[in-house]
């Protein structure tokens, strides 16, 4: 809830200034970054898969709000709704995004060599290890690339020119399960659906709610659990989360304050 407050003070502090002319300007290097606020916003508003007409009576509250005027609804009374709308239309769009992407499942699924696990996992080898396998605790080394079905790139260590370390119990359910079968040297392909992945609240704005990914992993090696990793006993379905920067691993490299272990369905300390 403490999200959406304040997402709340960040609109009311974004003026309304754009409904004065169509096309603002952006001159100055303010400008850009009041534009750039805009975008921001937008980022936080898309799990609601608003509208045209949605989104003006968000943008008239917004305008009422920053040019204090009296408010049309009881924000007491329709506040606590909001999370209501988001939950429902997440939901939604899980629902049809599961149904369009089980083609592509299916089709995966068919390709030679593929293998598809109890839990809905198929591993596609591309390149086979000669080394060891990781257990489900242990910290790998890896380059990847993740893509949405439709071939879209929304994460790749390769394009950056870099390789990962991740502790296997601190990533997303496909990854711990897969690259235990996958041995040093080796290179898959993983077909991730949603219950392995990201679930019904997706990673908006990049990863859909209900989203099935694919990942295309190289395994460079394997190093004992360390101190930022769960212990043995705990489950390995986790995320590592961030403070400083509010985000998730892999999404952040580096934590200062230190990684925070979370459940995936839950929401994360500080908000």
């Amino acid at each position: 809830m403490r999200t959406l407050v304040i997402l709340a003070t960040v609109l009311i502090f974004a003026t309304a200034v754009n409904a004065v002319a169509d096309e603002p300007k952006l001159e100055t290097e303010e400008q850009k970054t009041l534009y750039a606020l805009g975008l921001t916003i937008n980022r936080s508003l898309s799990p609601f898969n608003l509208s045209p007409s949605e989104l003006e009576l968000v943008e008239a509250g917004l305008a009422d709000a920053g040019l204090h005027k009296a408010p049309k609804v009881d924000l007491e009374t329709y506040g606590p709704k909001i999370k209501q709308i988001q939950e429902a239309r997440a939901a939604a769009v899980a629902a049809a995004e599961k149904k369009s992407s089980q083609v592509f499942v299916d089709q995966a699924a068919r390709e030679p060599g593929a293998t598809k696990t109890a839990s809905g996992l198929i591993l596609i080898p591309i390149t086979p290890g000669t080394g060891a396998s990781p257990k489900a605790t242990d910290t790998v080394t890896v380059k990847y690339e993740g893509r949405l079905t439709d071939g879209t790139v929304f994460d790749s260590s390769r394009q950056r020119g870099e390789s990962a370390t991740v502790p296997l119990n601190g990533v997303i359910t496909c990854w711990t399960e897969a690259l235990q079968l996958v041995k040093v040297g080796g290179k898959s392909r993983l077909v991730c659906p949603a219950d392995l992945a990201y679930g019904d609240q997706g990673w908006p704005p990049l990863i859909k709610p209900g989203a099935t990914l694919v990942y295309e992993v190289e395994l460079l090696g394997i190093s004992q659990p360390s101190a930022r990793t769960a212990s043995q006993s705990e489950p390995a379905s986790s995320w590592y989360y961030c403070n400083d920067a509010k985000a998730y691993y892999p999404y952040v490299r580096e934590c200062r304050s230190g990684w925070v272990r979370v459940s995936p369905h839950t929401t994360p300390p500080g908000q």
